[in-house]
């Protein structure tokens, strides 16, 4: 039995968001085979529980005038980080913060910035804070996809999901 909160339809629709956050209901509902009502409050349903916490545009930061994209990777007590979090992120220039499971260097904290007196200002306002920083990269390209479990598979484990072509070719063996 499968204990998942999500169905063939929430799957299929979240694998045409992923795709594309842009389409409208209209056009996942073609792709997805349901009317624009059901994706509508499928997505109410997937957003009041969480599932989608929200829908952000990709950014290229040295195209926005943001050249310098630094990974910090810090230490912070394990008793710190809940309160830690919102400070971090109100840091200008920081992106994203993640808390990491483990000893130490259990917070990575991804920031931007215009020139590197930005970065050393970043630098010292984050370790006001409390955090010690082990070591800082520069980033240079960051790939994403899709995570494949949203979106229609065949094979053995095909009856887990639903059977919609989504034009993807899959080696069978």
């Amino acid at each position: 039995m499968d204990d998942s909160p999500l169905d063939d339809v929430d799957r299929r629709i979240l694998h045409q968001l992923q795709l594309d956050a842009r389409q409208t209901n209209t056009e996942i509902a073609e792709k997805v085979d349901v009317t624009s009502t059901t994706v509508q409050n499928r997505l109410d349903k997937l957003e009041g529980t969480g599932v989608i916490r929200g829908y952000h545009p990709e950014i290229n930061y040295e195209a926005a005038g943001y050249p310098l994209h630094v990974m910090f990777v810090c230490t912070v007590d394990p008793n710190e980080l809940d309160s830690l979090a919102d400070q971090i992120l109100d840091v200008r220039g920081v992106v994203t913060t993640r808390d990491l499971l483990g000893g130490e260097r259990n917070v990575h904290v991804e920031v931007v910035a215009g020139t590197a007196r930005e970065i050393e200002e970043i630098r010292n306002e984050l370790a006001g804070l409390g955090m010690t920083i082990n070591s800082s990269e520069i980033i240079s390209e960051t790939q994403v996809q899709s995570w494949d479990h949203f979106y229609p598979r065949t094979g053995p484990d095909a009856h887990q999901d639903d059977d919609t072509d989504d034009g993807s070719v899959t080696d069978q063996g």
